[in-house]
């Protein structure tokens, strides 16, 4: 078999078909790529080269576009107004979930007010520099990919988790509108893109709807509320020829059928320690869905490399079979995680994920 290109091995494996490989795609926190150049790691490379990582990805600016304000300032942490009016405090030294201590938006009236900011308008995308990195990461034969988060995940953000969840049950209508809202401005933010000459693979929504032991909210409220906004966001890009994945972090096994029936092509990070077991989707859903990730990070970061070995080899020669499945860690690569290990963890997955 001629050598691939990352497109065309992604490509064939999303069609449920065997290439020369699994392809390889990762996400390493920012301190585990410092720590990583400490190790070794040439300070003119990113991880992306390094290991060869196959997609590249582009986003735009979906927020309300207020003005950001630094509030308060430490030797530990920064306190911001964000571009969504919320408050959130960022740690300097780790890599985390920011805390979210205060929202704008806290009811109806107050979305109501800002809604019509989340529209279409030309400043959302730096068009010169994005489209010229784009065009550069599709002559070199990268899987290029457009990532936005949507639903759930992107309103949480903007009024917070514990008011969306009480909202989903006693203000239905209000979820929805705000869900599709956001969907909207995603469409029409990807049409404008593309018009203007970006070329998309695929798109990954981010849409987090799990905890660790289980999902944040019923399936009967994905139906009913996240839904209709998702098949209406995999039918469009589909329509277009573009491949639609789907990052939802968390134990959201009860929700794969519904994500299949939604028209999602494939599915990520798969988290290990939240219950996500890959060889499980791979027999129950792998005819229908592909999936990514699923391997299991505190394995990459066990001092005895048999145990990432096992991890690896157990895993991917049974995801691999018959297409359908591409290599990332099971979140992202923390900073416990050596170069040395690193390195070895993607020797392994060269090694077992060759067809």
């Amino acid at each position: 078999m001629k050598t691939l290109s990352p497109q065309e091995r992604i490509n064939i494996v999303l069609n449920h078909q065997e290439a020369d490989r699994i392809p390889i795609q990762d996400h390493p926190w920012g301190t585990t790529v410092e720590r990583w150049h400490r190790e070794g790691l040439p300070e003119s490379q990113t991880p992306d080269d390094y290991f060869g990582f196959e997609m590249r990805e582009f986003g735009f600016d979906a927020s309300l576009q207020l003005p950001e304000e630094k509030i308060e300032e430490t030797d530990e942490y920064t306190l911001v107004r964000n571009r969504d009016g919320a408050l959130v405090k960022n740690w300097k030294h780790a890599t985390s979930t920011p805390g979210w201590v205060d929202f704008l938006i806290k009811d109806r009236s107050s979305w109501e007010e800002y809604k019509s900011r989340l529209t279409m308008n030309s400043s959302r995308v730096d068009w010169g520099k994005e489209l010229a990195r784009c065009n550069k990461a599709r002559e070199q034969g990268f899987w290029v990919r457009l990532v936005a988060a949507i639903g759930y995940d992107r309103v949480q953000t903007i009024v917070g988790s514990e008011r969306l969840l009480m909202a989903m049950i006693e203000d239905p209508d209000w979820v929805k509108d705000m869900f599709s809202t956001v969907a909207e401005l995603v469409i029409n933010v990807a049409e404008e893109m593309m018009a203007r000459g970006f070329q998309f693979d695929g798109v990954l929504f981010c849409e987090d709807m799990g905890y660790r032991n289980a999902l944040l909210f019923s399936p009967a409220l994905y139906r009913e509320l996240a839904m209709p906004c998702d098949r209406r966001l995999c039918d469009f890009f589909k329509a277009k020829g573009l491949k639609v994945m789907l990052h939802s972090c968390g134990n959201v096994m009860e929700l794969v059928p519904y994500l299949i029936e939604a028209g999602f092509d494939c599915l990520e990070p798969l988290e290990v320690k939240a219950g996500m077991d890959l060889i499980k989707l791979k027999k129950d859903y792998g005819d229908r869905l592909a999936f990514m990730g699923g391997i299991d990070v505190r394995k990459m970061a066990d001092p005895n490399p048999e145990v990432m070995e096992e991890e690896i080899r157990t895993k991917i020669t049974v995801a691999k079979q018959g297409g359908g499945y591409i290599f990332h860690s099971d979140h992202s690569v923390p900073d416990n995680v050596s170069l040395e290990q690193y390195e070895k963890c993607i020797e392994l997955v060269h090694r077992y994920g060759k067809y």
